[in-house]
């Protein structure tokens, strides 16, 4: 969509709401595109396209005749848009159900439905729902999608595209190229899944997310139709859970510590398995998923040999032989284009713009006076794109109207008041990205303990449910995690300590450094990824902000003495896991495809995108001993180009993995 064509779906607009009777093609043509060189037919098509875009921003087009006249005749068909059928329905909410919405809205920070999310919390906030609401004290919840995977699989399903994909099956053990009509995505045991219509076997099936090999490739030029009153969460519902197994595995004697503490008795206990390279212990080790626990097997390298059975063994062997043709290929040109940002963006395009002009409107109406740099950073944009946007919308209005029928907004002296609206004093209904947005992300805090059951985490949803009507039916084609801590009692600890400000006392497991160590912390805030939770606090031991996972703690309790003034949040939301450091290593690495999500969760500090849908990102790491784990987990997604010393460690780390399993 073009810069013109986004002021003339405005003018449109403009004109089809602010008429009462309807306008004629004919009228439409002279007066709002101003059209005269092309055909009807070719007008005709132009008009049925405009229509169609201004019904995916909730605007439905009416069509009104001429009494005795059939609405085939152009001149005798009149069009308008309703004033109220396309408006978001007022939603009053108390103080305690804004403070469960935000949490529900924060849900999907980074996520695909992020966005989405935020245009629905301004929906809300133009309409006058919002009102002051505060924060339990330190808890964040977030989702944590299956990486690039869901995104794009949630915008096929929102568009009804189809999808094509390569997967591992699980009967089979054969990686097959799968062609599937998308009809939901959830999680169920603590994995992502897709429902959807299989073309090759004309029948429904699930696919683990964790199972996909390859990128997704949407086909958007194929449509499809969704089962009617389709519900993810109850087809999930039906899926049982994995069988619990047992994985033999010898481990390097003295490494691996988080492994052996979940290994189930010690068949070999006094019996090291003895290698012509030093001790071995074999373990055996309960799971239910090859794919989730081969990918943790395959970051442990060289130091952990799969026995059995068959299946795990070639699930980490497959990430470790695709972690090292992917290191063996043919290194791309490293070349960051110049001031670029701190993250990766999601391109922009027209439709967005006019999305967040039709959103600017109400918004302006009800918060007259702000700043403009504070307008522009609720709309998360540059001030140069607003008053981009602010410059179209003073242009646009009545057609041939008089000054007073064009939308008048004032910005001179930095603060914006609008005093012109033309009837886009209210927003628009919820599309369906927004209403899966809040009302799976209310969905998901069921399991929190300060949201209980029967409050206002259900009244707030009553409410949403009656406010997004048919778009709010479409959201149960996503069911998010719970994300309720599986030790409340550690949690519980670490809330009351942080409202006291009392320092705590905690034995805890680094994964990295694997080994465990004592430390005395400041806790600061609490927030989790789906249901695994950290808390965020100033280390005395490390003497700077770390974050911890709840079920790494060992023990726990308050060690008597005050929090100190060093004790102070890192900035913003949401708490980052990694915080990168002036001093920091800064390291260069190519992401694939299904692998450029990274990016963001390691705040890429500059990013270029590569010809085959890959990306290249410049990372600070301030350890960089694991990264040759961190290779060799994500199997083919990620490598890394410089520094050299840093590719070469794991390239050995991943080729002295291979050699356990015959090369």
């Amino acid at each position: 969509m073009s810069a013109l064509r986004t002021e003339r779906l405005l003018n449109l607009l403009i004109a089809l709401l602010n008429t009462r009777y309807g306008l004629r093609r004919s009228e439409l043509r002279e007066k709002v595109y101003r059209d005269t060189s092309s055909s009807e037919v070719a007008f005709g098509r132009m008009f049925e396209r405009d229509k169609s875009d201004l019904r995916q921003f909730g605007f439905e087009v009416e069509t009104v005749m001429d009494q005795g006249w059939g609405s085939d005749d152009p001149a005798t068909t009149r069009y308008r848009i309703g004033k109220e059928s396309n408006r978001l329905p007022d939603v009053n909410l108390t103080s305690a159900e804004c403070t469960v919405l935000i949490l529900a809205a924060q849900l999907w920070e980074q996520a695909a439905l992020g966005s989405a999310a935020q245009n629905a919390m301004r929906k809300l906030q133009a309409a006058g729902g919002l009102t002051e609401a505060e924060l339990p004290a330190g808890v964040q919840p977030r989702i944590r999608p299956a990486g690039q995977a869901f995104e794009d699989l949630v915008t096929a399903m929102h568009a009804q595209h189809p999808v094509t994909f390569r997967y591992l099956a699980g009967s089979t053990g054969r990686e097959e190229l799968r062609t599937v009509e998308p009809w939901g995505l959830g999680s169920r045991f603590g994995q992502w899944y897709l429902v959807g219509l299989d073309r090759g076997r004309a029948a429904k099936r699930f696919f683990r997310l964790s199972r996909f090999t390859s990128a997704v490739t949407v086909r958007e030029k194929e449509r499809y139709s969704p089962p009617p009153g389709f519900n993810v969460r109850k087809e999930l519902d039906s899926l049982p859970e994995l069988p619990v197994q047992s994985a033999i595995v010898d481990v390097a004697s003295g490494k691996v510590l988080g492994l052996r503490k979940r290994a189930t008795g010690a068949p070999t206990a006094g019996m090291p398995v003895e290698t012509h390279d030093g001790g071995w212990d074999r373990l055996t080790v309960p799971f239910r998923d090859a794919e989730v626990l081969g990918e943790e097997l395959a970051s442990y390298g060289p130091n952990v040999t799969v026995v059995a059975p068959p299946e795990l063994v070639s699930a980490v062997r497959r990430r470790l032989k695709a972690a090292a043709d992917f290191a063996a290929s043919s290194s791309p040109a490293v070349v960051f284009p110049d001031n670029p940002p701190a993250k990766r963006p999601r391109k922009r395009t027209s439709e967005d713009q006019l999305q967040r002009m039709l959103q600017l409107v109400p918004f302006l109406v009800h918060n007259q006076g702000l700043h403009i740099s504070e307008v522009a950073s609720s709309f998360g944009v540059t001030r140069k794109e607003l008053e981009d946007d602010l410059r179209i919308l003073i242009c646009s209005g009545l057609p041939e109207g008089y000054p007073d029928d064009l939308l008048d907004i004032q910005w001179e002296d930095d603060h914006v008041y609008i005093t012109q609206d033309l009837d886009l004093n209210r927003p628009v209904r919820f599309t369906v990205d927004e209403a899966c947005a809040l009302l799976t992300g209310l969905e998901a805090l069921n399991g929190l303990p300060e949201l209980a059951e029967g409050s206002a985490l259900e009244s707030v949803t009553v409410k949403l449910m009656a406010a997004a009507g048919e778009e709010g039916l479409k959201a149960a084609s996503i069911a998010g995690p719970e994300v309720g801590p599986g030790n409340s009692a550690h949690l519980a600890t670490i809330r009351q300590a942080i409202t006291d400000g009392l320092q705590l006392h905690l034995k805890y497991f680094s994964a990295q450094r694997d080994s465990m160590s004592e430390r005395d912390v400041d806790p600061l805030r609490l927030y989790s990824l789906d249901n695994t939770w950290y808390f965020e606090a100033y280390c005395h031991s490390a003497r700077d902000l770390r974050n911890f996972r709840l079920d790494r703690i060992e023990t726990l309790e308050p060690n008597g003495r005050r929090v100190t003034e060093a004790a102070k949040p890192a900035d913003g939301f949401p708490v980052k896991l990694f915080t990168p450091n002036d001093d920091d290593a800064l390291v260069i690495v190519e992401l694939a495809p299904q692998g450029i999500g990274l990016a963001d969760d390691y705040y890429a500090e500059r990013t270029a995108p590569l010809p085959n849908g890959g990306l290249i990102a410049e990372i600070r790491f301030g350890s960089t001993g694991w990264l040759p784990m961190f290779v060799a987990q994500h199997g083919g997604a990620v490598r890394i180009l410089a520094p050299q010393g840093l590719a070469d460690a794991a390239g050995e780390w991943i080729d002295a993995a291979l050699a356990r399993y015959g090369g």
